[in-house]
């Protein structure tokens, strides 16, 4: 069990510093910056000229370039929040929806509901995946209180074990019933696809944004342990089955729009965390603002590096989300002790 730090806030009833204020004026201006380039970059040539006179530019850039890039921004705050909650009610650094297995169980319950009921909406298809992955959020809760030895990295490690058995099974499943090619699509973390009339599931994410908004201090609580939380008062039970089902909803409705978006939820969350402490309602804008710029990056990168084609963002993020990983196994101990 990884303790956690006081956080370096305000004391309630402060208001906050003009720095603070400022700095998170920064960070948005930057995040609104990296959003336009998103909008400006694709194999379709894209002016300001062409959208004021040029009725297919103008019909290209409302049906493929702002669905994509509003896909972009919710996927990443809906993976950020997740971690960040799960991290919370788990109470380990290095969790979060594809080291847990959530992810894995969503994609086994969209190859499922392919295979008997291919005329599922994406509607049905939302929820079938957002049960899997509820089912198998609660699975990890359930093997992690019968682990003896709860260190930091083993938490992790049990998950991902967890979650490869699955993916392991869905991949069986997928190439018995010839579903590979679909399940790999599903993996991909791509935003090619992306197009008006597939993306707006991803609104959910708003109604995810508030309630965890509203209840971050009982997740905040419930970070501090299942004695101290309820010496507090608190209905640990309650509060951790919430924080289930809001990572479950968010990781099936990306799995279902984007597919897999892997080490997001774990990046973001622990860098804002080592820069401003743990208090969940200040950090919430920062968490959805990080993870926004963290991914626009990365998509535009796979976009650019080899023009015309495209690298899938997940591939970017993969490799940038593995190295910060073991660069924060490594470091544990010196950033318990900061």
């Amino acid at each position: 069990m990884t303790p956690t730090r006081p956080a370096t806030t305000d004391r309630p009833g402060t208001t906050a510093r003009p720095g603070r204020r400022s700095g998170l004026a920064v960070a948005t201006a930057l995040t609104l910056a990296l959003v336009l380039v998103s909008l400006g970059v694709g194999g379709y040539d894209i002016t300001l000229d062409g959208l004021l006179h040029d009725p297919a530019a103008r019909e290209m850039f409302l049906i493929s370039r702002v669905p994509r890039t509003l896909a972009l921004v919710l996927a990443a705050t809906a993976m950020g929040l997740s971690g960040v909650v799960l991290q919370m009610i788990v109470q380990n650094r290095f969790v979060e929806p594809t080291t847990i297995g959530s992810a894995q169980w969503a994609a086994l319950g969209i190859l499922l509901v392919t295979w008997l009921w291919p005329g599922a909406d994406p509607l049905s298809r939302m929820a079938i995946a957002s049960t899997f992955a509820f089912v198998g959020t609660l699975v990890f809760l359930g093997v992690l209180r019968r682990v003896s030895l709860r260190s930091s990295v083993v938490v992790p490690i049990v998950g991902m074990m967890l979650g490869s058995v699955v993916s392991a099974g869905t991949l069986f499943l997928a190439s018995e019933l010839q579903l590979q090619q679909a399940l790999a699509s599903w993996r991909s973390g791509g935003f090619s696809s992306v197009v008006r009339g597939q993306y707006e599931p991803l609104w959910a994410v708003a109604g995810i944004v508030v309630v965890v908004y509203v209840v971050a201090d009982r997740f905040t609580i419930a970070g501090l342990g299942r004695e101290v939380s309820t010496n507090l008062g608190l209905n640990h039970t309650r509060v951790v089955f919430l924080g289930s089902a809001l990572v479950a909803l968010a990781t099936g409705v990306t799995a279902v729009v984007v597919g897999f978006l892997p080490f997001l939820g774990l990046i973001v969350p622990n860098v804002v965390s080592m820069l401003r402490g743990d208090d969940l309602r200040r950090n919430l804008p920062w968490v959805a603002l990080a993870s926004t710029a963290l991914i626009v990056v990365c998509d535009l990168v796979g976009r650019t590096v080899v023009f015309p084609l495209e690298i899938p963002a997940s591939v970017v993020l993969g490799a940038v989300g593995a190295t910060t990983f073991v660069v924060l196994v490594l470091n544990r101990r010196r950033w318990l002790r900061a």
